[in-house]
């Protein structure tokens, strides 16, 4: 019996990423509804210039960045919702300036679902004090009883995504460990520009300017959230 118990203790301790095929059910339920049974959905985007739609700057080409991506997919899949994409997004902006506007521009809008994207910009500020600043904005969001979906960063051309231990791949790291905390989801971004370039690719083929994704760049980071709403 005790040697049960340890290992549920243990399980609750570890934590896992919460799973693509159920985490949003409720949600999924609530998007199939129709009128007059359904109501809005509120899908917030925090993050910086990439969610917010930073092609080669200045030109911001909203309506194919991932966000935008994600709600004509959705509205493919979910023909009678009423989605609200909602983009809180700053360019040049990091998950400390991010965290100290999040309950005043970003709770007010009554998110169904968070997604969190700052890491690319967090190089500049070092793991500890992004960490800090990630936690806030989870913990106060699941308080609250929003779904979190994580994303780790989209390329950096300055850095090289084969190299082992980058700044980049640091930053993947910590960010899986916090979805893995919290049970939240993650879009994990970086893995998938990664597995191109692994595969014989160029990273320049899904890049706008060395740090924006293009519309195929962001069509893959649009893919893997989508997987969440399957």
């Amino acid at each position: 019996m005790k040697n049960i118990l340890l290992i549920l203790f243990l399980s609750f301790q570890t934590g896992t990423i919460a799973d693509p095929a159920s985490y949003l059910n409720d949600l999924k339920t609530e998007m199939r509804k129709e009128w007059p049974k359904n109501r809005s959905i509120n899908l917030v985007f925090h993050g910086h210039s990439v969610p917010a739609g930073y092609f080669k700057t200045p030109v911001v080409n909203t309506l194919e960045a991932y966000p935008y991506q994600v709600l004509r997919a959705l509205k493919a899949e979910y023909p009678f919702a009423v989605i609200n994409i909602i983009n809180t997004s700053i360019g040049g902006e990091n998950s400390e300036s991010g965290a100290k506007r999040f309950e005043t521009e970003v709770l007010n809008h009554k998110p169904d679902v968070l997604f969190v994207d700052y890491a690319l910009n967090d190089q500049g500020i070092g793991l500890k004090r992004a960490k800090v600043a990630w936690e806030k904005m989870i913990s106060i969001a699941l308080k609250k009883g929003i779904k979190v979906i994580l994303l780790s960063p989209s390329p950096d051309q300055r850095v090289n995504i084969l190299e082992t231990n980058n700044m980049l791949e640091q930053h993947t790291g910590q960010i899986k460990n916090l979805a893995e905390k919290y049970n939240t989801g993650l879009a994990d971004s970086y893995g998938l520009f990664r597995q191109k370039v692994l595969s014989g690719e160029s990273i320049s083929n899904y890049m706008s300017q060395v740090n924006h994704p293009n519309e195929k760049g962001h069509a893959l980071i649009a893919g893997s959230i989508m997987r969440y709403f399957k």
